[in-house]
């Protein structure tokens, strides 16, 4: 009998951020009630170290937010069944089963084929992370690819290490298609959005190398229309674009900006018809309207916290399998924000959760289900 007929029931409602701490790295889980709210529940150990308010990269200011500088430190499978983290401090990644109620057992950690992996993205039992390299290495990058059994244990297989369109190219983020059949890594420094071919045997080819519209690609999604957004932390924008076949990407929406500092994180509504994008060191959520043939416009924008506490710096973003509620990290406390989807888009805050009672630096990586 599989491990996950055993504990998973599917029904669970739960959001999950990493602590990044360069002692022993945590998985922080809290519970989602019918209005989104949240609780915490527990701390899980990954088994592995982060990066603490480190960088993992001299190409980013080092002033404890945003330490590994990507999106998809903290994923979940497409299905639900995994969690899989970073291990930036000790380049190593883990994964953990979800149980019937949320909590997390961790079932292996495993070299991330590389150094300072950053992002990791899985498709039905492959898994690839991205490394960043360090210092020792002179920034080497690449992805790595893994097999991922139904025990949730990981398997490193031969060959499947690819270096990214520079030798140093810091990737941001590494990113299934819908279908599995590519693989997009949006590369900071460089400004390339590189696309690799996906082989039925896990093996890539590639990369196929695309110039970013803007500067700075960072965070990406994938519409299930195969339509690709793609935030610019150098632009301060969102752009969006369709992919060919052939790995090409063609522009359909340039670097529309949104009048705030560092997009970097983006989702969109469930129903696809908005995106949100957090601009950091702003402070605010920023919303765009997607028209079906993706392109963008802005609509309107919201703090992450509310007017008159403690302002909070998003980051990490997710919206809730029911498409009601949406949620960011704020880097530079440790804490979640919760707001109420609207059915114009519009954002409506209903609270900033936290699970230490003294602001928190360092933290990177949401997940919600």
């Amino acid at each position: 009998m599989r491990i996950m007929n055993k504990y998973f029931r599917g029904t669970v409602s739960m959001v999950y951020m990493m602590t990044n701490n360069e002692v022993m790295n945590r998985i922080i889980a809290f519970s989602r009630d019918a209005n989104g709210m949240l609780t915490f529940v527990g701390s899980y150990p990954t088994y592995g170290i982060g990066t603490g308010t480190k960088e993992v990269s001299t190409a980013t200011a080092n002033d404890g937010v945003d330490p590994l500088t990507s999106q998809g430190a903290l994923t979940l499978s497409r299905d639900g069944r995994f969690l899989l983290a970073v291990n930036a401090g000790s380049h190593s990644i883990s994964s953990f089963i979800i149980t019937d109620n949320g909590t997390l057992v961790i079932t292996d950690v495993k070299p991330s084929g590389g150094a300072q992996p950053n992002s990791v993205d899985v498709f039905g039992n492959l898994v690839y992370v991205s490394n960043v390299g360090n210092p020792a290495n002179n920034f080497t990058s690449n992805i790595t690819g893994f097999h991922i059994d139904d025990n949730g244990r990981l398997t490193p297989f031969p060959g499947s290490t690819h270096s990214l369109s520079t030798f140093n190219a810091q990737p941001a983020q590494v990113l299934f298609t819908p279908d599995g059949s590519k693989i997009l890594v949006t590369e900071l420094t460089s400004n390339h959005l590189s696309v690799f071919r996906v082989h039925k045997n896990g093996m890539i080819t590639g990369p196929i190398v695309n110039n970013s519209y803007g500067q700075g690609p960072l965070g990406a999604y994938f519409l299930s229309s195969g339509i690709l957004l793609v935030t610019e932390a150098d632009s301060n924008a969102l752009s969006s674009y369709s992919l060919s076949d052939d790995g090409i990407l063609h522009v359909i929406s340039g670097s529309v900006p949104n009048g705030y500092k560092t997009a970097c994180w983006v989702v969109p509504t469930k129903d696809e018809r908005f995106a949100y994008i957090t601009n950091t060191l702003s402070g605010t959520i920023s919303t765009y309207r997607i028209e079906p043939n993706g392109v963008l416009s802005v609509v309107k924008h919201i703090t992450s916290t509310p007017p008159g506490t403690a302002p909070g710096l998003p980051m990490d973003v997710g919206v809730s399998k029911d498409g009601r509620h949406f949620y960011t990290l704020n880097g530079n406390q440790g804490t979640v924000s919760v707001f109420n989807i609207q059915d114009d888009g519009s954002l409506v805050r209903v609270q900033v959760a936290a699970w230490t009672s003294f602001p928190y630096l360092g933290s990177q990586g949401l997940a919600v289900l």
